[in-house]
């Protein structure tokens, strides 16, 4: 008799879990996902015709592994893509970093395919534009002026002679590789932000795991490269990951990709349960022995066996769910565990009020981004997506504009609890107050509210290390993914390590420092996506 795999959540990290076990081992995955949707925070929202990433996604790493497996489940595109094609875009000239392959599918003809896009990524700040990462150049110059740009030399030069040696905060991180001022001006409002805390009470953990190693001495030198630059492959090795000038996209958004995913799971003998909670798990202190799980659509509940669980659930429900006597400061710790939430209210529009005024050409001149930064201290909105860019499949009617504002809270706070249609409005008089749209251009909107998006860095996180050590005596209880690891992981990250974990099994490890390990080495750092 084949053994049995539970695996709590179809988001990047269980779906990675289940697929790698159906085409590796004989082990059958069993997956429980609490919410209708498949692809966690990954997912992708439809509203009528259009399309919603959460948060985007660029579909980029610097593990070969990750990426040969995404282009496994769906292949780089062969053929202009429709926004390509409108603007007679050569697919294989000038236009791109790196060739096509010739055999690649078209994506007009097919949905199963993988595009490619260029990352254009700004800040707005005093309503001006700048890049992202920010560059010092005439753009940056004339926006903040020359006194205040030799303000933020100095300080650099400052901070390079004289660092913080006991880097303990993120404020410490950013002022050690940027300098005070640049910190000042275009890092400690909108991570304030982010975060609704100060920088000073976040660990610089987070700084070390999602831009290690950007700096402006890097920032500098990729400028310098990039005058000469010739066409590079895709995985664009050689580059900082907050610099990459390209990345791969779902032709339908990254839900796509893990709806994919999730259907050659099931074609394979795997089972996947919708609306299923799993509120505890049973065990004889060495080993997890089975779940309880209750289906929301019927209201029964019901115990499931398994050889081996994966939990992407967030630590704090993980621990509560325990049962057989969790010691009472690993509880305190999980309960001390803190998220950051997050609200993303999609605007469809008949324009923009800001113009394209770059070098990239565009559908009816749209501007160029896939998101902006939005670090204006007069509005709570904290970035703003442009599904066009994103892909030209996200939009039902490109002569439109869909976008989506992004809010980070707190459950329970203000803008959690604001009335849906007072938030539209809300966040269209925002986007209007800093001149990027006129709220009248408004044609329909929709309001999406993701809870625990973003394990933070604050509350008990110091002593994550006795969750760590007590979960770890379990030998079939593997935490992956995100929450399942309260770290803010991207979508690559939580697949690592949902792959190591399934190679353990098969190796016979039962160690996890290997699972723990994943982006905590050079080559996994990546900035959000």
């Amino acid at each position: 008799m084949s053994k049995q795999a539970i695996i709590i959540g179809a988001g990047p990290a269980g779906l990675t879990a289940a697929y790698e076990l159906v085409t590796k081992t004989d082990i059958k995955p069993v997956i429980f996902e609490m919410s209708g949707d498949i692809g966690g925070i990954s997912k992708t929202v439809y509203y009528e015709g259009n399309r919603i990433d959460i948060g985007g996604h660029r579909f980029f790493s610097k593990s070969d592994r990750v990426m040969n497996w995404w282009q496994q489940i769906m292949p780089i595109q062969g053929a202009p893509s429709k926004d390509e094609r409108l603007l007679n875009l050569k697919y294989q000239g000038k236009s791109r970093q790196f060739e096509l392959p010739e055999d690649g599918p078209d994506p007009e003809d097919t949905d199963n395919v993988m595009l490619v896009r260029k990352r254009l990524s700004r800040i707005l700040y005093g309503r001006s534009f700048y890049d992202y990462p920010v560059s010092l150049n005439m753009n940056t110059l004339g926006n903040l002026g020359l006194p205040r740009v030799m303000k933020i030399g100095f300080s650099y030069v400052k901070t390079r002679l004289f660092p913080i040696r006991d880097e303990r905060t993120l404020e410490d991180f950013f002022i050690n590789r940027f300098g005070r001022e640049l910190y000042s001006t275009f890092f400690k409002d909108y991570t304030e932000k982010v975060w609704g805390v100060p920088c000073r009470e976040i660990k610089a953990d987070w700084g070390a795991q999602r831009i290690k190693g950007l700096s402006i001495s890097k920032t500098l030198l990729h400028a310098a490269k990039s005058i000469f630059k010739k066409k590079s492959d895709i995985s664009q090795k050689e580059t900082e990951t907050s610099l990459i000038e390209q990345f791969l996209y779902p032709k339908h958004g990254p839900g796509q990709m893990w709806e994919t995913v999730a259907k050659h799971i099931t074609d394979r003998g795997g089972e996947l349960y919708m609306h299923h909670e799993v509120t505890n798990l049973n065990n004889n202190g060495k080993n997890v022995t089975s779940i309880t799980v209750k289906d929301h659509k019927s209201g029964d509940e019901r115990e499931i066996e398994g050889d081996y669980v994966f939990s992407t659930m967030p630590v704090k429900n993980l621990i509560n769910g325990m049962q057989n006597g969790v010691p009472a400061d690993v509880k305190s710790v999980a309960n001390g565990l803190i998220y950051r939430d997050f609200i993303t209210v999609g605007l469809l529009l008949d324009s923009l009020k800001i113009r394209n005024q770059t070098e990239h050409r565009t559908v009816n001149n749209v501007v160029p981004d896939t998101w902006i930064y939005i670090q204006e201290p007069d509005v709570k909105a904290g970035r703003l997506q442009v599904f066009n860019n994103w892909s030209p499949y996200m939009v039902d009617d490109l002569n439109k504009v869909w976008i989506g504002v992004e809010y980070f809270c707190n459950e329970g706070d203000e803008l959690w609890e604001m009335d849906e249609e007072a938030f539209k409005k809300f966040a269209a008089e925002e986007l209007e107050k800093i001149n990027i749209i006129d709220k009248d251009a408004v044609l329909k909107s929709i309001v999406i509210k993701m809870p625990k998006t973003y394990p933070a860095y604050f509350g008990t996180y110091d002593r994550f290390g006795e969750i760590r050590e007590y979960v770890d005596n379990y030998e079939n209880l593997f935490l992956i993914g995100r929450n399942g690891m309260h770290r803010y992981n991207n979508q690559d990250h939580s697949m690592l390590t949902a792959m190591v974990a399934v190679e353990n099994i098969m190796n016979g490890v039962t160690a996890k420092e290997n699972i723990w390990n994943v982006n905590t080495e050079t080559e996994y750092h990546e900035e959000k996506k």
